[in-house]
């Protein structure tokens, strides 16, 4: 393979596109390894107003208050600051010169979804991904998952803030209550008091299923990966009992919701109190089936829908072997011959597709200016909110329905309109996919009636699809 065809593969298959390849020059491994680190700052689009806008979790959670009172300034505020979130997301992976570390952050925001389909989580998206994905990138994997599980976003998500022990002090104090409300004759006929649900299971089984050792087989039995079983979850779900998110003096744990008394999951006890989860959370970073589960949604998401065994086992290696370091990871897929087959194997997803041609028509933040989410809702991914906490799929039969592509004729129609007289498509072309670009792509481009065709052609050819 040649110099100028892997720098085109690192440019398209690991970073997000490049208006011109000569950017990642001739050490194109070199080139991706130096861009392994947190991910950068989000950038605000200043010429939208989001320079003030991007917001922490508890303003975050005031707007949300504001909102819920019927406030039609708090509402408004809400929705300015998910539109910034949406904005300072796309807009940073436009323009950064790290779209290696750009993708991890994408990637990683998938595993541990969050999503603002979920009233509980609108405005705290944007805060999430800040806070406890794109520093974490390139750190420890014990430090990402213990970071995603704790952060408010998540735990409201998925209904944590809701779970109390049935031996906590906060049951206990209600039961009490119920019982005096009942005993009392003067007592009003419809006395109001707090209702809880128990113990919610939800990010238990998350945590256990999409986060660290795998999904579900048949009822009862859980792999290829795991090896836990319903009362584990159950014992999760207790462990995680009190972390609520912030409590009025700023606490995410708040000991009067958890349940008492020793814990034990996948065979191994735990103590009470915020202690047991630090310790659950690094048993299960440090699992042998993790590393499994995580070699393997990276290399599906990097190098193809169904990956290759010794990738996979290469890529869990690395993960064991350096205690889930995650730079030890990366470098391991870098290197794998399989990483490199020429044939480009994956699928964008759609905001893959629409980062991809904001890079190579070099819009910076100009495409967001009419669209905050630059059109990725009418491409069917809906940006900050995927559809269930697994995330959006990462396989290329759930984007390449016929109204999927034809929604992406649209989308690539309308940015060719606006820009295909100013633009020259087929020097784009060569300058951005080089040896990836096919003799039947160059003689359509070349066969276009006008630049606004040349342009959709080159969007919507098969290199510039693929990765």
């Amino acid at each position: 393979m040649s110099p100028a065809h892997r720098a085109a593969i690192a440019a398209h298959r690991f970073g997000l596109g490049e208006a011109d390849l000569s950017t990642v020059g001739a050490d194109v491994v070199g080139w991706l390894r130096a861009q392994v680190g947190p991910a950068d700052p989000q950038r605000p689009v200043a010429d939208a107003g989001d320079a003030e806008a991007l917001a922490d979790v508890s303003t975050g959670l005031r707007l949300q208050l504001a909102a819920r009172g019927q406030n039609a300034e708090g509402e408004q505020a809400l929705r300015a600051g998910i539109r910034a979130d949406q904005r300072a997301r796309l807009a940073t992976a436009i323009a950064t010169p790290r779209p290696f570390a750009e993708r991890l952050a994408i990637f990683w925001c998938n595993h541990f979804t969050v999503s603002l389909a979920k009233g509980p989580v609108r405005g705290l998206v944007g805060a999430f991904e800040r806070e406890a994905i794109r520093p974490h990138v390139a750190g420890r994997f014990v430090d990402l998952l213990r970071a995603s599980t704790t952060h408010p976003a998540m735990l409201r998500y998925l209904d944590n803030h809701l779970s109390a022990g049935p031996d906590s002090r906060i049951v206990q104090r209600l039961a009490r209550r119920r019982e005096a409300a009942a005993q009392d004759e003067d007592a009003p006929a419809a006395i109001r008091l707090p209702r809880l649900t128990g113990l919610n299971e939800n990010l238990a089984r998350e945590v256990l299923e999409l986060h660290t050792l795998g999904a579900a087989h048949a009822a009862g039995t859980y792999g290829p990966w795991g090896g836990y079983a319903q009362a584990d979850v159950t014992a999760l779900a207790a462990v995680l009992t009190g972390w609520r998110g912030p409590a009025p003096e700023g606490d995410l744990f708040q000991p009067d919701w958890h349940q008492p008394g020793r814990k034990t999951v996948l065979g191994r006890q735990f103590e009470p109190g915020p202690q047991g989860l630090d310790d659950a959370v690094s048993m299960l970073a440090r699992h042998p089936s993790t590393a499994r589960f995580i070699a393997t949604k990276l290399a599906r998401h990097f190098v193809a829908d169904d990956p290759p065994a010794a990738l996979v086992d290469r890529l869990a290696r690395a993960f064991t072997d350096s205690d889930g370091q995650l730079p030890r990871v990366y470098e391991a897929l870098l290197t794998a011959p399989e990483a490199w087959q020429p044939v480009a194997a994956k699928l964008k997803t759609p905001e893959e597709f629409v980062l991809s041609a904001a890079r190579l028509l070099r819009l910076d933040a100009r495409l967001l200016r009419r669209m905050p989410d630059g059109g990725l809702g009418a491409l069917g991914q809906r940006l900050h909110a995927p559809p269930s906490p697994a995330g959006w799929p990462d396989r290329a039969e759930d984007w390449l329905g016929p109204e999927a592509l034809w929604q992406r004729v649209e989308w690539s129609g309308r940015i060719a309109e606006r820009l295909g007289g100013q633009v020259d498509a087929r020097g784009l072309a060569q300058a951005s996919l080089g040896p990836l670009l096919s003799g039947g792509t160059r003689q359509q481009l070349d066969r276009a009636a006008d630049g606004a065709q040349a342009l959709a052609l080159l969007l919507m050819a098969p290199e510039f699809q693929r990765r």
